[in-house]
């Protein structure tokens, strides 16, 4: 008989949704609960398909004690035949938009990331078993939004297939593009992709940097602290720090670079669990001792995720900051990797690099019984209107 954990299990589930296995759903509102299911979480985390560094527990943790306050954790552990199945990790927060504020239940990214999605090996079982219980319980939001879904290659519309049985509207539009880099080979396969002009000039940086006395290249990937090591190397964590200041990112209003205040202390908490996990990519070009470039990622499985990137404008004439992402991605094709996600959006500047641009979808249901829904309702049909003419 197929059950979790036997490929069959998934695929025979989705020819017969109607007759799903006897399942139930413990949903989990607090982080303290949370730390009772860590084993679980962790099994059903080494379980899945295209998992990052986001959706460990860690890192959920970590990102609610700095941003929790003011919003409501429901993450949903689905039981079949007394087994873990998998599990959705769900927040509700409070969005402003035009039509006023907004209760959303949908992932907890926050757009940390590109894709995320539920924790297990059988995702379309979770996902039914998830939206029936959210269709059965009191609503306590007025939006959902399944964000981040990465419909092509990882969730074959199994998200919107859930929300529909389950009696949701699973309204399918863009949510992100994402530039990413397919390494299928050796870093002189790669460059091959690239043009005639971009190829000369990255060739010409690199070895620039690699023989002119002064330069150094400084690559940081740590195991993870249950293989033995887990350094988190504080000393090239503070170096991209002291660039991004320098860099226009010292003068940034968005809080979403290394050294922005309201983001600070949480991504050097995430730094130190990364480390742990053994999920750390970090890249620093020097000049003299002194740090002029960085690259800093997580990595699971083959797959890079950039985060932040920065260079001394000072050196800009250099062309270090394109410099060191050359290393940073001749280093990935070196190691094995199989991608390198470039992040969403701000395409033109990652043209050049990247080999494919994957879009991430979000699927939405709005309530009848919430007016402010439906109008946002409207203002997105509008929006979509207007862009398909």
């Amino acid at each position: 008989m197929d059950g979790p954990g036997d490929p069959s299990y998934d695929s025979n589930f989705l020819s017969n949704p109607n007759q799903p296995p006897m399942s139930r759903v413990i949903e989990i509102n607090s982080p303290e609960q949370l730390e009772d299911y860590r084993l679980v979480w962790h099994a059903l985390f080494r379980q899945t398909p295209g998992a990052s560094f986001f959706q460990t527990l860690d890192w959920l943790l970590a990102h609610w004690r700095y941003f929790g306050e003011r919003q409501k954790l429901r993450v949903l552990l689905v039981i079949s035949n007394e087994q873990p199945v998998g599990m959705v990790p769900l927040t509700v927060v409070t969005e402003r938009t035009r039509v006023g504020s907004i209760r959303v239940l949908t992932y907890p990214l926050a757009d940390w990331a590109s894709f995320y999605g539920p924790l297990g090996p059988n995702p379309a079982a979770t996902l039914v078993a998830a939206m029936r219980h959210l269709a059965e319980t009191p609503r306590d939001w007025d939006l959902l939004d399944m964000r981040w879904v990465d419909t092509d290659r990882c969730d074959r519309h199994r998200t919107k297939r859930a929300m529909q049985w389950a009696g949701f509207q699973g309204i399918e539009h863009e949510w992100r593009q994402c530039a990413e880099i397919e390494i299928t080979g050796t870093w002189d396969d790669y460059l091959a992709t690239r043009s005639a002009k971009f190829r000369n000039e990255l060739r010409r940086l690199v070895k620039r940097t690699d023989a002119v006395e002064g330069f150094r290249y400084v690559h940081h990937r740590p195991g993870s602290r249950s293989l033995g090591d887990g350094e988190p190397r504080w000393d090239l964590f503070d170096a991209c720090g002291e660039v991004a200041k320098r860099s226009w990112q010292g003068h940034s209003t968005t809080g979403n670079t290394l050294n922005h205040d309201s983001v600070r202390d949480f991504l050097r908490d995430a730094h130190g669990l990364a480390a742990k996990n053994g999920m750390l990519d970090m890249h620093l070009l020097l000049k003299d001792q002194r740090p002029v470039a960085f690259a800093y990622n997580y990595h699971h499985e083959g797959r890079v995720l950039g985060i932040r990137t920065g260079y001394d404008p000072e050196f800009a004439r250099a062309g270090v900051g394109k410099a060191l992402q050359a290393h940073a991605i001749r280093t990935s094709c070196s190691l094995g990797d199989t991608s390198f996600d470039l992040g969403a959006d701000y395409l033109d500047g990652k043209r050049a690099w990247m080999t494919r641009v994957v879009p991430s979808y979000r699927y939405s249901h709005y309530p009848l019984a919430a007016p402010r829904s439906q109008l946002l309702r409207l203002k997105h049909w509008a929006v979509r209107k207007a862009a398909s003419v």
